[in-house]
């Protein structure tokens, strides 16, 4: 008997509600939203054939929808065909931990992809525990330039296609560059860290609020793309040097320290642009800031550079993590060993094109006479 197709879903209950809720005027991502997205897209996964989804348990709520939008779909009778829904009996700690190893547990136990409903944070989070199984991204969160902003129905369709293996991995994927950090000095010495969208050296000493909201705070900036119409600090990128996510390099740039007048200061480096370049960027949602950026230089991967900071704070994909010790020395490299992606838009073409959505239909209609055969 052939193994059931199945795939994990990671809905992170806390995206969409950090402090720049507070700060800009993003949107909010309520705990309902987040249990329908992961109903219409369980509903879109087992139309087409998956047969088991594994997901997490929380206390904010989603579960609790969720298993209540399963028993109703179950006493209603309905002919539309979902996979069965288990539940991850993991410890809740209501943090990234809950992340970390609700992914280790999927990928142990064998899911064909991974669902994500969350932020760069939360992609990011999974990113590092997936390994080779690829990622499906829904974008809930705040600055969102890795995952998609798509209907969840749709995003299970195409998810299925790939995990049932119809359409092949090398028309339905795309891999994605990261950003690696390592402690090479100093008291946090072989510490490790990834970004898939940026890392961003903050003069701000503390993790705080773990935000990047002020322009004065980005003393420089390493990313893996950088698109024209992004959100977030890699939209500074995109507003002077667009790079493609597929762009063999990434981007190195630096800013400048304004002084109490608003002026920038001059250092005198040898790349340094003449009084620097004012920069307007959408640095979070309906917040347009202005940066002055001292140099800009393509990434190449594979090379190791030492990041020039003796104090203040390391942020992956938008977030303060690491406040940096005195004798601490970091470097930083650009790779292609990020996670893998479906590509929901070529995904669907490729059924299109074949008619892989006729057979399917097909074959599940066999299915569902069968079972009802089975039952009388």
């Amino acid at each position: 008997m052939a193994s059931p197709i199945t795939v994990g879903v990671i809905a992170n209950p806390a995206s969409g509600r950090d402090i720049r809720r507070l700060t800009t005027h993003a949107s909010v991502f309520p705990t309902a939203e987040k249990a329908n997205m992961v109903v219409r897209l369980i509903a879109g996964l087992g139309a087409l054939g998956v047969d088991r989804v594994l997901t997490l348990r929380d206390r904010t709520g989603v579960a609790a929808l969720l298993l209540r939008a399963i028993d109703t779909h179950k006493a209603t009778g309905t002919a539309e065909r979902w996979p069965e829904v288990e539940f991850v009996d993991l410890p809740i700690t209501d943090s990234v931990a809950d992340t970390h190893t609700g992914t280790a547990h999927m990928v142990r136990e064998g899911v064909e992809l991974i669902a994500v409903l969350g932020g760069d944070g939360t992609h990011r989070a999974v990113a590092a525990h997936c390994g080779g199984v690829p990622l499906l991204t829904l974008s809930t969160g705040t600055n969102n330039a890795f995952p998609d902003m798509r209907e969840a129905t749709v995003a299970g369709m195409a998810g299925a296609l790939v995990a049932s293996g119809v359409v092949p991995p090398d028309v339905a994927l795309t891999r994605n560059k990261r950003l690696v950090v390592r402690c090479v000095a100093g008291p946090n010495r072989g510490r490790e860290e990834i970004a898939l969208v940026d890392v961003c050296v903050s003069r701000q000493r503390f993790v705080g609020a773990r935000a990047v909201s002020e322009p004065s705070d980005i003393e420089s900036l390493f990313l893996t793309f950088a698109a024209p119409d992004g959100i977030g600090l890699s939209s500074i990128g995109g507003a002077w040097a667009p790079v493609e996510r597929t762009a063999p390099h990434g981007l190195h740039l630096t800013f400048a320290l304004h002084d109490e007048d608003g002026f920038a200061k001059r250092d005198g480096g040898p790349d340094e642009i003449p009084d620097g370049v004012p920069i307007f960027a959408p640095i979070a949602p309906g917040r347009i800031d202005q940066v002055t950026m001292r140099t800009c230089e393509r990434f190449e991967p594979g090379d190791w550079l030492p990041i020039d900071a003796r104090r203040g704070t390391l942020a992956f994909d938008g977030e303060r993590e690491i406040e940096i010790e005195r004798d601490d020395r970091y470097e930083i490299s650009l790779d292609w060993s990020g996670p893998l992606t479906v590509d929901v838009s070529r995904t669907l073409r490729f059924s299109a094109s074949r008619q892989l959505m006729r057979e399917m239909a097909g074959a599940s209609m066999r299915t569902l006479m069968q079972a009802k055969t089975h039952t009388k």
